[in-house]
This record gives C-alpha cells, structure tokens and sequence, in this order.
C-alpha cells in the first residue's frame, strides 16, 4: 500500500486511482459504470443474479496486466485486479475500460469491403472468407510481388508466430511489429551480446532508475511496475525501494519519483555516458570484455559536461550516481517518452551500466530470460521477429526501393495513426489487396479494402507470452468469457482456415491448439493455466556472451549526436508525453476515460502545449495565445499553457489526440503529434528513430 505522502505525491501527478486502490472504485461500482445515459451502454438485465469471476489476463491493455473478470448472469460487467496473479496487483486505466469495450460505437460489427467510390458495404463472413483466399491464392503465386506481407499491433502473443509462420510459408516471409521500446531494447541487447531476452526485475531491486522509461504510467509491465513501487513504501515506514527517474516532463513517473532529473529531449544519452563515466571513475566496474574501450568511449562526458548539455543541475546527477553506488540492487531501465522511436543507443549505454554495477542475472537486476520456442511451423523466434523494421520498409516502398505487395495483412495495428511520416501510404498503394483484421474501425481500417471484425481480448482465446520488461518468463493464457459480439470472430482461427486452404502447414489446427503447443514447448501445465494461473519461471541464461561491445565507431556515433543536439538553435525541443488512460492507437480514449483528460492536455477540443514560464517569456507569448508549431515534417495548432514541470527551451504535447476514426468522443479533439515528427536512421544499428523532434513556435 501507498503511504499518505507517496499517494498524494503520485496523484498529484494525475488522477488515475485505478491502480493505487480499488475502494474507491468499489463503491462507485454501479455509478460509475451505469449511470451515465450514453444510448450505447447496455442495460442491466433482470433474471440470474449470481455472481460469478474469470481469471485472465487483458489484451487490450499493453501492460498486460492479470485481471479478474465480474459476470452476473454469465454477463461480464465489470474489470477487476487480480491479485493472486505475478502479473497483478492492480489494474491499469485501459484495461478497466474493456468490459464497457465491448459496446464501444467504434467497434466493428460484420464485415465490410470497400466500394469503388471509397466507400464501404457489409458483406458476408462466407463472402470476405471467399474473397480474401482467391486474393491469398492469387498473391501466392506471384514472384514478382511479395506475396503476403503482416504488420502486427500484438506486443506478447503467439498470434506473431501464427502471422509470421504465414508470411514465411507463402513466400515473402515480411512480418513487422510495430515499433516500440521492447523493439529497441531487443535490437540493443542483441548488439550487446546478450542471449535470449532482456529482463528488469524491478519489484526486487532497491533503487531503481528510469532514464526516459515511464515505468509508473507507460513502460512495460506497468501494473507491475505501480505494485512493486506501492508495495515498497508502507506507511509509516523506510522504503524498500528508491526511484530516480530522468526525463523532460513532470509525467506520473517523475511525481512518484524520489528523485526527477529533469533532462532536455533527447538528451538521455549522453546522461547514461556521464553516469557510466563517473561509475568507472569511482572503481565501479565489473571486468568483462571490452571493458577499456567502454570507458573510452565515455571518457569525456564529465558532470560539468553532462550537466551542460543535458541542462541537469549538478547536485542531482552526484545524487543519482550515489543512489546506485550505496544500493544493494541498483537497476537501470531506459526507454523513450514517446514508449517508440528512441533506438538503440541509449538502452545499450544503460544495459553497460547494469554490466558496471555487476546486475546481470541477479535479483532486482538484468536478467537474461530463455526464449520461447516457436509453436507454429515457419515461425522465427522474437529475437529475429524484432528486428523487422517497418518505418524503413515504408520509406523504401515510398522511393521504390521494394516490391510491390500482393496481400498487405494488417493485425489489431494502426500504423495510418501511429507511424511517423507519411510514407506508410506508400504501403497500402502498393499493394493488390490489404485486409484488417481489428476490433475497431480506426485509421487503418478505413484505408483498407477488405475489414474483418476480430473477437476482443475477453471474447476470445490467446496469451501473453514473456511480456516486455517483466524481469522472468511468464506465460499466461487470454480466456473468453463471453461470445463474441455482433459478428466477431478470432483473427487466428480465420488466418489458419486460410492456410489450410491454401495448402499451408502451419503445424496447428486452431488457435486452441496453437497455445496448447505453445504451453507444452515451455513445459506449462494447460490444466493450470486454464485457471487463471500464471507460469512462472526463474531460469535464466547463463552469461557467457555479455561483453562491453563497444568500439571506436561507437565513439563517432556518440560525437555526431552531439553535435546534432548542439545545433537546435531558436527551435523548441518536444518532449511527448504519454498516458496509458488516454488508450492506444488501436482503441483511441476510452469513452470512460475522458474524465482523465485535464486541461493542460486538451482545451475543448483544442490542443494544450505546455511551457514553463521562462520560456514563454523568450518566446514573447501569453498564456492562452493560440499557436502554431512547425517542424520539417508537419505543424499542428495548439494553445499555450504554463506548466513549470517542464525544462527550459521544451515544449510538451499530449499523445493520443487527433484521431479521425472513433466518433464523437475522439474525432476532432486535438491533433495528432505525429504529424511534426520525421524519422532518420540510428548510426550503427541501421534502427529507425525519431527522438529529437524540434519545432518553431509562433502565434496563430
């Protein structure tokens, strides 16, 4: 439980009560569910009144927190925490939402393909089912095109397989997750050398720092993450876990913080190089191999030097590097405040310094967690499926560096909405045919000709297999306890009746038999996992291969972002902020959750950018003056608020706004800050990243 201060600490940075106690919420249980006279929100029906709970764990949510699932009458009504659960102990702003997602006026109903005119007409399951294997056959036997190409917005789950597995068997073999932070940290801990997949086991460690990563709100297994912190700060008494957090927003991660270093945009780099430096300097370091290369390379990011380009004040870099020189088990964690597009650099700086601090492989450190082995027949592993990159794939399609598409197969992902750049267009008109498999009608659907409704999360079966940042292997199986709505149906069981059809081994008859392979390659009882349960696992890899992989190369990389972030001249760095409450790119806000949104976020239905007060002064405007920020990609319109949590030179934007797709409680409210953001390549990794987006400001 919170003590008092840390409660008030944290909600001071925003209302989401959700995750710190569920009395509140108890008591309005009905209110708060029922009351409000929406004409979309089912009404209560009379007859059995039992109550009855399923344990599973939410899709919906990228937290992919344990949930415990209220029925009445075999009805779902209402989303709890599970707490019995290693992926419980609350339950996150999203996923609370998912009962009442089953009604919401975006979800798609039946199937619908698009006319000649651009708009779209139902059809039949049997006619879409019809038309898109003649499509599949068709692109199949292509061999000038890439056959079948996949994009998936899954984050954890066996569907990769099943999607790549498809891809692969029909001959171009190109799957794409979205990108993300568990993208980048992969591609890094492979550069580093590391085996399997990289773990943080933040409940165990005593001091935890989060350098870009909003682990309270965002990052990773959140909701583990909120119970950890909560866990270990009992009232009244020392905490058992300190928290420094390094980022250019006062977001719900720096609130909850015992200590904010408040950095510039894109300035985590080079923070991590002046830690690692003064690690080094102090006779920190743990021996492995490459070790003096790694401290040449950070030879000359002093604190003096640290501090003036990252605009940090010297008295909190000294805190933070003792904080995890008197720690038992300190731990970094690094990600990027937009959860996406910060690459790799940052990460493997933060993964060295773990390797400094001897925390490889150690309770409350990095931990190197076996790989799943692949249930579906043509399938890669997650280390090979992460390094597909889509944002480049699409640059390349848009300068015809890349054949054209047969079939363009697009799962519970929004990339219209979500990528930056526009060169995604270039994707869809260069593809015979694309197909959506979604719950909602969102951006991405509406540019495809052929959308399928998929089943939710609480409608159907899947898993969550090794979710992103969780410090062990845990598997957990996604159960249905309720029929699919309107005429919904799971993707996985249409893509494998395709493959049959098709002639394709996929090696599972069903998506039920897909996660029984999968539950029986890691040796997890199917019986167990039916339940609710979790299977958890402390094996981890032995660390062999690990090494300081750094070279001279590494030390031009680091100079070339120097100077990029020397040359910003009169433009504003943008720092992006991110909220779990305020949904995904797939589900938009929940219409729930718009009691979240608060007015330094969204004015009606105008985007708020926030300044401090020294900056708006340099900028000669006044609060409330309508502006315009452009940058080379885009410019948006917002109004101007003063929020002193915000660092010099720095504007903060809201993400998740603007969309197009989800009727009146999203369409039209604010704008999408992907419009001002350009991609580039990272030196090195070859990744795409966009994490030093700069804008000039003016009055509308």
């Amino acid at each position: 439980m919170l003590d008092r201060r840390g409660f008030l600490k944290f909600i001071g940075g925003a209302a989401v009560g959700t995750l710190a106690t569920p009395v509140v919420w108890k008591g309005l249980d009905d209110i708060s569910i029922w009351s409000q006279n929406w004409p979309w929100i089912p009404s209560l029906q009379y007859g059995n009144h039992e109550n009855t709970y399923v344990r599973t764990v939410s899709k919906l949510c990228p937290a992919a927190g344990a949930t415990k699932i209220r029925l009445v009458g075999g009805r779902p009504v209402r989303v709890l925490s599970d707490p019995e659960s290693p992926l419980g102990g609350g339950v996150s702003a999203l996923a609370v939402t998912e009962v009442q997602m089953r009604y919401s006026p975006a979800r798609l109903k039946r199937p619908l393909l698009r006319n000649s005119d651009g708009g779209y007409r139902e059809i039949t399951w049997e006619e879409a089912e019809k038309l898109l294997l003649e499509k599949l056959a068709a692109a199949k036997k292509q061999t000038e095109h890439d056959s079948v190409v996949c994009i998936s917005g899954d984050e954890n789950g066996t569907m990769n397989e099943l999607l790549a597995g498809f891809a692969a068997q029909t001959g171009s073999g190109r799957f794409f997750a979205m990108p993300s932070d568990a993208q980048a940290t992969a591609q890094a801990w492979k550069l580093t050398g590391g085996r399997g997949r990289v773990g943080f086991d933040i409940p165990n460690s005593d001091y935890v720092f989060a350098v870009g990563a909003n682990v309270l709100e965002t990052w990773g297994s959140v909701v583990v993450n909120r119970h950890a912190w909560g866990q270990a700060r009992p009232a009244g008494a020392e905490p058992a876990m300190r928290l420094a957090y390094a980022g250019p927003v006062q977001n719900n991660t720096a609130a909850g913080a015992d200590l904010w270093l408040p950095i510039k945009p894109g300035t985590e780099l080079f923070l991590l190089l002046g830690v690692a430096r003064q690690l080094i300097k102090d006779g920190v370091a743990a021996p492995a191999g490459g070790l003096d290369d790694f401290a040449a390379l950070v030879a000359k990011w002093t604190p003096e030097k640290v501090c003036e380009i990252t605009g940090l004040m010297p008295e909190r870099f000294t805190a933070v590097v003792d904080g995890l020189k008197k720690a038992k088990k300190p731990l970094v964690v690094v990600g990027s405040d937009m959860d996406q597009g910060g690459g790799t650099g940052p990460v493997r700086i933060g993964m060295a310094i773990n390797m400094l601090l001897d925390r490889v492989n150690k309770e409350g450190g990095m931990r190197m967690i076996p790989l799943a082995p692949p249930a579906v027949n043509g399938a890669a592993s997650y280390d090979v499926l992460m390094q597909g990159d889509l944002v480049r794939y699409a640059a390349d399609m848009a300068q015809g560096n890349m054949p054209e598409v047969g079939v363009l197969m697009v799962y519970e992902a929004n990339p219209v909405y979500a990528l930056p750049g526009k060169d995604i267009e270039a994707v869809f008109k260069k593809s015979d045919f694309s197909v959506a498999f979604t719950c909602f009608f969102d951006e991405t659907a509406r540019r495809c000709d052929l959308v399928l409704p998929n089943a939710l999360g609480l409608e159907r079966y899947d898993d969550v297999a090794e979710p992103f940042s969780y410090g062990k292997f845990v598997y957990a199986l996604v159960r249905p306890v309720a029929e699919p709505l309107y005429q919904a149906r799971p993707a996985g069981d249409v893509v494998i009746d395709m493959a049959y059809k098709l002639g394709i081994n996929l090696g599972v008859s069903d998506v039920v038999t897909m996660l029984k392979a999968k539950a029986f390659n890691i040796g997890a009882d199917w019986g167990s996992l039916s339940d609710g349960n979790v299977y958890v696992s402390d094996i981890v890899v032995p660390n062999k291969t690990l090494a300081y992989r750094f070279s001279p190369d590494d030390l031009a990389l680091v100079e070339k972002a120097e100077a990029a972030a020397a040359s910003s001249g009169k433009e504003l760095a943008v720092a992006f902020v991110s909220k779990l409450g305020l949904g995904t790119p797939e589900t938009a806000i929940p219409p729930f959750n718009t009691k979240l949104i608060t007015d330094d976020e969204l004015d009606k239905n105008m985007l708020v950018a926030a300044v401090n007060g020294a900056t708006l002064k340099k900028l000669g405007l006044y609060e409330g003056n309508r502006i315009v920020l452009t940058s080379k990609a885009g410019k948006v319109m917002a109004k101007i608020r003063v929020f002193e949590g915000v660092t010099n030179d720095t504007v903060a934007l809201t993400i998740g706004f603007g969309h197009t797709a989800f009727g009146e409680f999203n369409d039209g409210k604010g704008m999408d800050v992907m419009a001002l953001v350009t991609p580039s390549s990272e030196p090195g990794s070859g990744l795409s990243v966009w994490n030093d987006t700069r804008v000039n400001v003016a009055q509308a």
